[in-house]
């Protein structure tokens, strides 16, 4: 434990049993915002004012404001190469108040983090109010954010933000390099778009005037749509040609409003058809969430979008994680980015409508890591991505049966690394995010969903839920750290796993089982088992008999318990043995040449 993480349970934030400390706090802001877009004009222009509350012990000197749309600047820091018409100038600030007093900020030099040093400081247990004017120009390339086309805009990360300060590394000024991905806190958020009459807006959050922007029809089309299993197509091309869906005055503002959410996200489009309907989450209240589609009417896939959506909803409410759907509403955008956002996706278009399927569910499935949760993605990015490819296999399983689902996985998550030796896909998965570059994939996605997987087949499906919705309940709204999640598991479980997490997480393991001999004993054989890659994995022993027959015995984890490094696996039997395979399924073996032994 890195001694900035032993801090906080020094100080009683945290706990060794995985519950948030006595300690406990997290700082809060209630933001509304107000943002002008007028498609095809590129110019966006915002105004916000912040309430924010310094619930920390702390007395803090300055703050610091998250700028994500500085991304786009010329020579900021990223990752990757930036096309032309990538690049912006960013965002550009017209007003800064903070408590009525005027602030001259930099917005010229600055990067995606800004600090902004107070003239007083903020106590802990006050509060301060920030007035934001500012303007952007949207990037003629989309990606996580953009234009999507000319009249169809997706804002992400468009307003300037307070950014996190917690209790074990303060203000988190790691930067956005476009690549890592994001850590916010939970506000509240009331958010007015205004545009021009016959676009339509999709954003976080439930609209709080359909009467006011919407005809009549169209309103009445998306009330029918809240408790309607069937598709309800609340806007066709053909009415989109008519031009007659939103009020028609010059400019309409649509309202939003979403609480206790990490961020909000805005799609805007005049030719963008909108399909809707909705599903139950919650058995026990019979509370339903709303699954709306917006997207180009050629565009086939999307035309699955909504029902596949409500598949999604309703199996990851009743399966895995099990947990009901924590939200009103899920809007899947036509873009370009397979990205999540609280409530919304913005997916790219397939003619595969099983991949788009496939897409959507492992977006939709981000809906509780990093959102119901508020996980660290810029630091711990295998505390979200490996819970969403997990999930992705689970509801894959029941969408196309498991053949296919594992096929799918071990091609599309598994495979590049486990038949990659260099070093950098090698890294301990406890890494942090930021200090990765090569290996970040295999790091978020892969590898700890194998992890989780792992640890599903040695506690047993029950046990595993009863732990998992344990650590999600304890850290529901709040932002909980790896360790959080190792105490909780071994906590709920009743079972001291840290053997487990260590050699997963703390260690340049991978996967390579050797079989190495077979060998006859009084009441049967014994199979001799060195583990190469170190990982303690799940794997079938697959037995061949001179009569033909077959039989496997699985091995689950806890045999790795007392030795990570070699075991003997006993076949008793009065049969005689002709071959024996080791066969990990989805814990594919970097060497599989080694796993069979014929007797001779």
């Amino acid at each position: 434990m890195p001694r900035d993480i032993q801090k906080a349970f020094t100080k009683g934030t945290r706990q060794a049993d995985g519950k948030p400390g006595q300690k406990y706090w997290q700082n809060h802001g209630t933001y509304n915002i107000t943002i002008t877009a007028l498609p095809p004009d590129r110019n966006i222009k915002g105004s916000e004012t912040i309430s924010y509350v310094n619930n920390s012990p702390d007395t803090l000197k300055r703050l610091n404001m998250k700028l994500i749309l500085n991304i786009h600047k010329p020579g900021v820091a990223r990752f990757g190469d930036a096309e032309e018409d990538y690049l912006t100038s960013g965002i550009q600030f017209d007003k800064f108040l903070i408590n009525g007093e005027a602030k001259k900020v930099n917005s010229k030099g600055a990067s995606t983090n800004m600090a902004v040093s107070l003239t007083k400081p903020l106590m802990p247990h006050d509060s301060l109010k920030l007035d934001i004017d500012w303007h952007f120009q949207i990037s003629l390339q989309s990606g996580r954010e953009g234009m999507i086309d000319s009249t169809s805009y997706y804002l992400a990360y468009f307003y300037p933000r307070v950014s996190v300060y917690d209790d074990y590394n303060g203000w988190d000024r790691l930067p956005f390099l476009d690549a890592q991905e994001f850590y916010n806190d939970f506000n509240d958020y009331t958010l007015t778009v205004n545009t021009p009459k016959n676009y339509i807006v999709w954003a976080t959050g439930t609209l709080q005037n359909p009467n006011q922007v919407l005809q009549p029809e169209y309103a009445k089309r998306l009330a029918t749509s809240m408790t309607s299993d069937s598709t309800i197509h609340i806007a066709t091309a053909a009415d989109l040609a008519r031009k007659e869906i939103t009020a028609q005055k010059d400019q309409n503002s649509w309202v939003w409003k979403a609480n206790d959410i990490s961020d909000m996200a805005v799609g805007i489009s005049d030719h963008y058809v909108w399909d809707a309907a909705s599903a139950i989450v919650d058995d026990a209240t019979h509370r339903r969430a709303s699954m709306q589609a917006a997207f180009l009417d050629k565009s086939e896939d999307f035309h699955h979008a909504v029902q596949a959506g409500r598949h999604s909803l309703s199996w990851l409410s009743h399966n895995w994680p099990g947990v009901p759907y924590p939200f009103p509403k899920m809007t899947a955008f036509q873009g370009f980015a397979d990205m999540e956002y609280p409530m919304m996706v913005n997916d790219s278009h397939t003619d595969d409508i099983q991949f788009a399927a496939f897409v959507q569910d492992h977006e939709i499935a981000h809906t509780y890591f990093p959102f119901y949760m508020g996980i660290n993605e810029s630091r711990y990015a295998f505390m979200d991505e490996g819970w969403a490819t997990t999930f992705e296999r689970l509801i894959g399983t029941d969408e196309v049966g498991a053949e296919k689902a594992d096929a799918l996985y071990k091609n599309f998550r598994i495979n590049g690394w486990i038949h990659d030796a260099s070093s950098a896909e090698d890294q301990p998965i406890i890494t942090m995010s930021n200090e990765l570059r090569g290996g970040y994939g295999n790091n978020s996605y892969g590898k700890p969903s194998l992890s989780y997987f792992a640890l599903k087949d040695m506690l047993g499906d029950d046990l595993f839920k009863k732990a998992l919705h344990g650590y999600m309940d304890r850290w529901h709204g709040k932002h909980p750290i790896p360790w959080d999640y190792f105490n909780s598991m071994s906590n709920i479980s009743g079972i001291n796993l840290n053997w487990f997490f260590n050699n997963w997480f703390f260690t340049n393991y991978y996967i390579d089982l050797n079989l190495l001999k077979v060998s006859k004993i009084k009441d049967g054989y014994t199979a001799d088992i060195k583990n190469v890659g170190g990982f303690a994995i799940s794997f079938d022993v697959k037995i061949t008999y001179a009569d033909g027959t077959t039989e496997i015995k699985h091995q689950t984890p806890a045999v790795w318990q007392k030795n990570e490094k070699q075991i003997s696996v006993n076949i008793k039997t009065a049969k005689t043995i002709q071959t024996v395979t080791l066969d990990g399924g989805i814990f594919m073996d970097a060497t599989e040449n080694n796993n069979t032994f014929t007797i001779k």
